[in-house]
C-alpha cells in the first residue's frame, strides 16, 4: 500500500532543507516526504498526486513566499485535499495572520521559527496532528477509476467490459461524488469528457473506445501469428472449453472475443447447478478459472475483437477482422453464442444503458440500492439475476407471460425466489412501455392482451428474454430458420446440402456444412442451454478437429 505524504513548501532553500530533513528522520518510516520551495509547483504536484490516487496527510507551508502567502496556498490546497492537515510555519511576527487563519482556512496548527530542539517543539506538534488524521482516514481504492454519468450508456459500456474482463475499477458518479469533480480538475477536464478513466500511474482516457481501453490494460485486439491450427469465435462457456482442449493437446489456438470472456453465463451472478461446485460459482469466476488455464496452456486470447467473415482458400479458413486484419486457420470452432433479444416496445429501448440493461444484473445492482426493479423473462438467467438484485433492491419483479415460472426455470431457483421477502412473480403481464427524462423512471404493465396499462415507479428494467443466436455475420453457412447453426445429421434435411458438402464422408457431429467450420453450444441449432452441456461441446469439437486435421 501506498504510503501517505506530508507535502513541505518553503520558498527559503536554508530553512526547507532543515525541516525536511528533521520532518523525514522522525517520520520517513511511515510517510513519505516531499518538498518544493515553489507554492506553484506544490499545486502542480498535489493535481498529480490526485490524478495517481496517493493520499496527503499534512501540509505544511511557510507564511512568507513571493508566489503567493502561505495562507493562501493551504486554502488552494484544501479543495483537493480537505481531510489533509494544515500546519502553517511563520515568523514571530506573522503570528496574527496565522490566528486569523485559524479561521480562514481552518488551519490546524501554526509553528512559529526556529523549531529547536525539534524534538519538543516540531515533532510533538506533527505527531500529534497526524495521529488526529490517522483516526478518520480511510485507505483510498487502488486501481482504475471510472468518472462518468450513472444513467450514460457508454459509461455503462465501459463498466461492464471491466466487470466482463475481471479488472477492478471504482465507479464514481459525477453527479453524486466530490471524488469525481476534484478529479477532472486535477486532468483539466470538464464534464463533455465523460465518461473518463483514470490509471493507477496518472494517466487517464477521456471518453475512450472499447479498443483504447483494451490496449491500456494490457488485452489484445491483434493476432500474432498469420496461420493457426484452429480459431476458436466467442469466448463463451463452449469457446473457453474449447480453447483449454486445443491448448491443452498442442493445438495453435487463437480465441476471438468481441466483449470478454464467459457470455451470457459471465454475467450470471451464481451458478448453482455446475457439476462439482455445490455451493455454486458465479458466471464471472467461472470464466475467470477457465481463461486463465486456457492461457496457461500457450492459446492466443483476443479481446475486444470481431470475426466479420469467414472465407475459403483452397484448405485454409480466411477470417476477416472488425479491424480489417486477416488470420488464416485450418479449422474454426463458431462459439458466439446467444444475445439477449431486444424489447418490442420502442419507449423501452430508448433508455437502454440509462436505467435498462440486457443481462448485466452484476454491473449495475449497486444502482438498484433501495428501488423497486423489474426483470422480464422467466429463464434461469433472470431468476439468477433476481436472487442477486434482491440483496440491493427495494422489491424484486419478475415479469412473464406465464402464469407462473415451472414450465422455464430450474426448481432449486424457484424454491429460492418463492422463499425471498422482497420477490415477487407478476405472472400473465407485459411491460408495454417505459418513461423518463434522461433514464428510466417508470414502467408500463399490463395484462398479456396489452390491456388494463398501469404506470409503476422503476428505479431499473433488466431483460432476459428469448435467444437470438449471434449469426448474421456468417452467410456461408446452412442455418435453421432461427438463425442457429445446423450441424451433423440435420444438414441431410436441408436441399442446400450436396452443394456445400464435396466429401464423401458425411460431416461429423458438430461440424456444419462446410468441412473443417465447427459449431458448439448455444449457437448450434438442437444444443441444449446449460453451461455444463456447452463445455462439453466445446471439448467435443477439439476431438472432431483434430480428425479433421488428419485428413488435411
Amino acid at each position: 500500500m501506498k504510503l501517505p505524504i506530508i507535502l513541505i513548501v518553503d520558498d527559503d532553500p536554508q530553512v526547507l532543507r532543515a525541516i525536511e530533513r528533521d520532518i523525514r528522520k522522525e517520520f520517513r518510516k511511515s510517510y513519505r516526504i516531499l518538498s518544493t520551495a515553489s507554492a506553484n509547483e506544490a499545486l502542480s504536484t498535489i493535481d498529480e498526486l490526485h490524478l495517481k490516487d496517493e493520499t496527503i496527510a499534512l501540509f505544511l507551508s511557510d507564511q512568507r513566499m513571493p508566489e503567493m502567502l502561505g495562507v493562501e496556498f493551504l486554502e488552494k490546497a484544501k479543495i483537493k485535499y480537505p481531510a489533509a492537515k494544515r500546519i502553517l510555519l511563520t515568523a514571530y511576527s506573522d503570528t496574527d495572520a496565522a490566528i486569523k487563519a485559524i479561521n480562514d482556512v481552518q488551519l490546524d496548527y501554526y509553528l512559529l521559527k526556529p523549531w529547536d530542539p525539534p524534538t519538543e517543539k516540531l515533532y510533538p506538534v506533527i505527531q500529534d496532528q497526524l495521529d488526529e488524521w490517522q483516526k478518520h482516514y480511510i485507505p483510498p481504492f487502488e486501481g482504475i477509476k471510472v468518472v462518468g454519468y450513472q444513467y450514460s450508456s457508454l459509461s455503462h459500456k465501459i463498466k461492464d467490459f471491466l466487470a466482463g474482463n475481471l479488472v477492478p475499477y471504482q465507479w464514481l458518479d459525477i453527479n453524486r461524488s466530490d471524488n469525481a469533480r476534484n478529479l477532472l480538475a486535477s486532468a483539466h477536464l470538464d464534464e463533455s469528457d465523460l465518461p473518463v478513466v483514470l490509471f493507477e500511474d496518472g494517466s487517464y482516457l477521456p471518453n475512450p473506445s472499447l479498443s483504447k481501453l483494451a490496449e491500456k490494460i494490457g488485452l489484445h485486439a491483434k493476432a500474432r501469428e498469420k496461420i493457426y491450427d484452429v480459431v476458436i469465435i466467442g469466448a463463451g462457456p463452449a469457446g473457453l472449453a474449447a480453447a483449454v482442449y486445443g491448448g491443452s493437446e498442442g493445438l495453435k489456438t487463437l480465441l476471438v472475443e468481441k466483449r470478454a470472456p464467459g457470455g451470457q453465463a459471465g454475467t450470471s451472478s451464481r451458478i448453482e447447478n455446475y457439476l462439482g461446485f455445490p455451493k455454486g460459482l458465479s458466471g464471472a469466476e467461472l470464466s475467470h478459472r477457465a481463461i486463465t488455464q486456457a492461457t496457461r496452456f500457450g492459446i492466443e486470447f483476443l479481446t475486444p475483437q470481431e470475426v466479420q467473415k469467414i472465407e475459403l482458400e483452397g484448405t485454409y479458413k480466411v477470417l476477416t477482422l472488425a479491424d480489417s486484419a486477416t488470420v488464416h486457420s485450418w479449422a474454426v470452432v463458431i462459439t458466439t453464442g446467444v444475445d439477449y433479444r431486444k424489447h418490442p416496445a420502442p419507449s423501452v429501448d430508448q433508455f437502454t444503458g440509462a436505467g435498462v440493461y440486457y443481462g448485466a444484473a452484476m454491473t449495475e445492482s449497486a444502482t438498484c440500492q433501495d428501488q423497486d426493479v423489474y426483470i422480464v423473462g422467466g429463464g434461469n438467467s433472470a431468476g439468477q439475476g433476481a436472487m442477486y438484485l434482491s440483496k440491493f433492491a427495494r422489491k424484486v419483479y419478475i415479469v412473464i407471460r406465464k402464469p407462473d415460472l415451472t414450465s422455464s426455470m430450474s426448481s432449486y431457483l424457484i424454491d429460492q425466489i418463492n422463499n425471498t421477502d422482497n420477490i415477487e412473480v407478476l405472472g400473465e403481464t407485459i411491460i408495454t412501455g417505459a418513461e423518463g427524462s434522461d433514464h428510466l423512471e417508470k414502467v408500463i404493465l399490463a395484462n398479456q392482451n396489452g390491456e388494463n396499462e398501469r404506470t409503476l415507479p422503476a428505479g431499473a428494467l433488466f431483460i432476459f428474454i428469448g435467444a437470438r443466436p449471434y449469426t448474421d455475420w456468417i452467410d456461408a453457412l446452412i442455418k435453421s430458420e432461427k438463425g442457429f447453426i445446423e450441424t451433423g445429421h440435420s444438414l441431410k434435411n436441408y436441399d442446400a446440402f450436396h452443394t456445400y458438402w464435396k466429401l464423401h464422408r458425411e460431416p461429423f457431429l458438430l461440424e456444419t456444412s462446410i468441412p473443417g467450420i465447427f459449431a458448439a453450444g448455444d449457437v448450434r441449432a438442437g444444443a441444449m442451454n446449460r453451461v455444463a452441456s456447452a463445455v462439453g461441446e466445446g471439448a467435443m469439437a477439439i476431438k472432431f478437429v483434430h480428425e479433421y486435421l488428419a485428413e488435411v
